[in-house]
């Protein structure tokens, strides 16, 4: 219940959403009372921040800071990388299930990137194993399997994959994964953006991840001029990113611990491949 009232209260405070709230309120006074100047202060504002947050150097500039401390590949972030990797953790995120689609398909937004960097630091790690997390939601499999599929799909064996089927979030993520490698260094995959956050959440379980960014969003490179300064729908996401990280954090300060529960018997190596 908690889960599915913080995926709601967090889709409205979005910035599409909590925009259009504002602006439609504007047009109410403006239709339906004598607050005429408030009704025209509320629209204005809400058409402003649209137009704003649309702008590539306002969205980058607003997601840089979040992004900035993992913005570079896996080997330029980590000082002295081990040479020998037994776990690569790759997070869950948009995805859908449909069988009839290319498996890399039903991996949404900045799920694909995530997947594709996990399976080339498997390559470059031979004896890994690529764990992927994530639940269910409304489909029929979960996030992890669908990543799986499309690891499998790219050459990697069954037997190299890992899905955790039932987190729900990111603190949900860390407790699982503490379950399998307990607190051997491994590499963390997840979008630059969001790394973060995560490796708080896992580190403070007293884990060891070394941050492997995927899916980087902000440019510094030269682009057009019109890519620039003409508002597109793609660089608001880039907004949206960076205020989705923030009531993150808070909502990861505010709420109760859900992963407070009975340990389970730690998995090992031997027992995943039993399985």
């Amino acid at each position: 219940m908690l889960f599915l009232l913080k995926k709601y209260i967090g889709a409205l405070l979005m910035p599409l959403p909590l925009l259009l709230i504002i602006g439609f309120i504007g047009l109410i006074l403006l239709w339906c009372t004598r607050w005429q100047k408030s009704g025209k202060t509320l629209v204005s504002a809400s058409l402003l921040f649209i137009l704003l947050l649309g702008l590539q150097p306002v969205s980058d500039n607003l997601l840089a800071p979040i992004e900035g401390k993992y913005n570079q590949r896996y080997e330029l972030t980590t000082p002295n990388p081990p040479e020998n990797v037994h776990y690569i953790v790759v997070l869950g995120g948009g995805f859908t299930y449909n069988p009839d689609w290319s498996p890399s398909s039903n991996l949404l937004n900045n799920s694909l990137p995530r997947v594709t960097e996990g399976v080339r630091l498997y390559l470059k790690y031979p004896g890994s194993k690529l764990i992927f997390t994530g639940g269910k939601a409304n489909n029929p499999i979960s996030s992890a399997e669908v990543a799986a599929q499309v690891a499998q799909s790219l050459g990697v064996p069954a037997e190299d994959t890992i899905a955790l089927t039932e987190p729900k979030d990111t603190q949900e993520e860390a407790f699982e994964v503490e379950k399998i490698i307990g607190k051997e260094p491994f590499l963390l995959v997840t979008s630059a953006n969001h790394l973060p956050r995560a490796i708080t959440m896992f580190t403070s379980r007293g884990m060891q991840p070394l941050p492997a960014p995927a899916n980087q969003l902000v440019i510094t490179s030269a682009i057009n001029p019109w890519e620039k300064y003409i508002p597109s729908s793609y660089y608001f996401g880039h907004s949206e990113r960076a205020w989705y990280e923030l009531i993150g954090t808070i909502w990861w300060h505010l709420k109760p611990d859900n992963t407070q529960v009975l340990e389970q018997p730690l998995l090992t190596p031997e027992s995943i491949d039993a399985e």
